[in-house]
């Protein structure tokens, strides 16, 4: 249904998110034009398979013990109706899986650790404790927006620091830009989307020391920070000495063990951020439903799930790895996350040329019905998922074949 403009409901919408101007912008935002795309491929060729490599999330359900836990839970009665901040189980059971996947100790439980509907609203609320009119907020670009967008909502102003391949795709502290002088938050998310680059310690060892010596609150977004490969032990923010005087990070579940839509989180970290993001929190939803928070209590005490799902990627990325590279593309194994981020080609041999990574992913799923997020941000960068439709290793090795069987006319140029 279209947007109503004509009406005096126009004048009453809030200013931070369009005023008189919304909905009267013709604004397409690129996951609309991938959408849109897409539609088009569909329209004009029938009966071809599209093959999304674009998805951002996992293919697969949650695994099936941690189903039936969820289907156990629901039907017990004790686990009807809210649970405002958190049952105080999954507080209990956080440290000791932080101690053992990520070696992080002495988070207490009562205080240090609360439990969000999902890491989005996590950050949403966040900005909502501690963004006043002109605080600023640093955040990473290429990026996810949300911590932003919320405290641009607030009066806030967001200071870009940019992910360059030259520096490993982590920011560079030393060289923030003045208008970020004095500014309130660090927006960090490691292993990073879309780039699929990993923190290291000595890097959130300088953050701690930044963070210190500027008064600056840092927000570690960890959705992906199960994901590892090559045997690497996954690394917390929390880890590091002095992180929790500094700031607090957010874990979700959807990544980690295929819970997508389950809408699942905790932060843990220092206790008057944890507070003041429950104040919040406590004032926008009355809790997760008990049953999915007990499904993340036994997906806690089993980190091997997370181990067999990033195992499966693993695989899959090393596949696509070896495809991208005959065709030109720099691709190496990403330090984390399920994407490989790598640099656009600026043309076809002997056909189109493309100005943009938009204009490249636009034709692959145009002309050859594959799937995947362009970024311009800082640089031209194609992001390829590895989270593909696909049941099982044969099924896995079909599709990549099939991308480069539909490739295997093309050279692109760089």
């Amino acid at each position: 249904m279209p947007v109503q403009t004509d009406s005096y409901i126009q004048s009453l919408i809030a200013e931070r998110i369009g005023g008189a101007r919304f909905g009267r912008e013709d604004v397409i935002y690129k996951f609309e034009k991938i959408k849109r795309a897409k539609a088009q491929a569909r329209r004009e060729f029938p009966g071809v398979e599209i093959i999304d490599m674009g998805v951002g999330e996992p293919d697969e359900m949650a695994h099936p013990e941690v189903v039936e836990v969820l289907r156990a839970e629901a039907a017990n009665p004790e686990n009807r109706g809210y649970t405002d901040n958190g049952i105080q189980a999954l507080k209990d059971a956080v440290p000791a899986y932080l101690e053992r996947v990520y070696g992080v100790s002495g988070i207490d439980p009562n205080g240090e650790v609360i439990h969000s509907i999902g890491a989005k609203p996590a950050l949403a609320m966040l900005a909502a404790a501690f963004i006043n009119p002109g605080d600023v907020v640093l955040m990473t670009t290429p990026g996810y927006p949300v911590l932003g967008t919320h405290a641009r909502w607030y009066g806030g102003r967001v200071v870009n620091l940019p992910l360059k391949e030259e520096n490993g795709f982590l920011p560079d502290l030393d060289a923030v830009p003045s208008e970020g002088a004095g500014a309130k938050v660090l927006y960090l998310n490691y292993p990073n989307n879309p780039t699929g680059a990993a923190a290291t310690r000595e890097f959130y060892e300088r953050v701690v020391d930044f963070a210190r010596r500027k008064n600056v609150l840092v927000v570690s977004d960890a959705a992906y920070n199960g994901l590892v490969y090559g045997g690497a032990r996954p690394l917390s923010f929390l880890a590091i000495p002095g992180a929790k005087e500094v700031g607090v990070e957010i874990h979700s579940f959807s990544k980690a063990y295929n819970m997508t839509g389950w809408r699942l989180a905790f932060l843990a970290g220092n206790p008057l951020i944890v507070s003041a993001f429950a104040a919040v929190k406590d004032n926008t939803d009355s809790g997760q439903f008990a049953a999915i928070q007990k499904a993340g209590i036994y997906c806690m005490a089993h980190p091997e799930i997370t181990r067999a799902i990033a195992a499966k990627y693993e695989r899959r990325l090393g596949m696509m790895i070896d495809l991208l590279r005959e065709k030109g593309f720099g691709a190496r194994m990403p330090g984390g996350s399920f994407f490989l981020y790598v640099r656009a080609p600026r043309g076809i041999r002997g056909g189109e040329r493309f100005q943009s990574a938009e204009e490249a992913s636009q034709w692959l799923i145009r002309r050859k019905q594959i799937s995947s997020v362009p970024w311009d941000d800082v640089g031209a960068y194609l992001r390829f998922s590895c989270t593909f439709v696909a049941r099982g290793e044969n099924e896995e090795r079909r599709v990549i074949d099939e991308v480069r069987r539909r490739l295997s006319d093309v050279e692109f140029e760089w």
